[in-house]
């Protein structure tokens, strides 16, 4: 039977990262199947192609912009569906890490310690480049998790392929986990590890009725 997971914390750094993406997919989206529609539309209102003032867009041409249209589309829709499916749950002996992109669980005797700090002394702006500094702008009071580990469970270069820059402040093996409460969050993971590291007593033998006559008589 699989492990029961606790309480899924939302990622919200992911929130606002998609956030700000899927409106300007959608609208690029918008903006090409309007120019499409507006340049076939002059063909067919111009039957004259002299009197038409608009550039002639191919069969071809359209149709590849109608392509590129529908994929922004459903690029929109799949960020739009996504930006809430980040997450981390704890499980009983493993911490679970999911993205959009990648599920990672994490034992717990990888973990070395947990602390917390505010995302602005992570990151401080003046270290950050203009479109990163502006991303994490919005979340830079919250409060973020970091778990130090003893080693990462795959390459940090194969993380950093899947993973935000702001999961990572420095070159030491860490998460940074910025969740929608962090509070409860770093209370269930400490209790949880506390858990895994205290050993269980093994049942007492119980005695009959039967048995404790016999030891009676004798």
């Amino acid at each position: 039977m699989a492990a029961k997971g606790g309480r899924k914390y939302r990622l919200i750094l992911y929130e606002y990262m998609l956030n700000r993406w899927w409106p300007l997919t959608l609208l690029m989206a918008f903006f090409i199947f309007l120019n499409v529609g507006v340049l076939w539309g002059a063909e067919w209102y111009f039957i004259n192609p002299a009197e038409n003032p608009l550039p002639i867009i191919s069969n071809i041409g359209g149709t590849m912009m109608l392509t590129m249209g529908f994929i922004c589309l459903l690029f929109s829709l799949f960020l739009l569906l996504t930006r809430k499916m980040a997450y981390v749950q704890l499980f009983d002996d493993h911490l679970r890490l999911a993205t959009p992109f990648l599920r990672l669980n994490i034992s717990y005797k990888r973990i070395l310690r947990t602390t917390t700090a505010q995302v602005l002394r992570l990151f401080p702006p003046k270290s950050l480049s203009g479109w990163r500094r502006d991303l994490i702008g919005p979340i830079s009071n919250n409060t973020a998790t970091v778990i130090h580990l003893t080693a990462y469970p795959l390459p940090r270069v194969t993380l950093s392929l899947f993973l935000s820059p702001f999961f990572f402040y420095d070159k030491t093996s860490h998460f940074v986990l910025i969740v929608d409460d962090w509070m409860a969050f770093s209370q269930e993971l400490d209790s949880r590890r506390v858990a895994v590291k205290t050993p269980r007593q093994p049942p007492k033998p119980r005695i009959t009725s039967g048995l404790l006559d016999d030891l009676n008589r004798k």
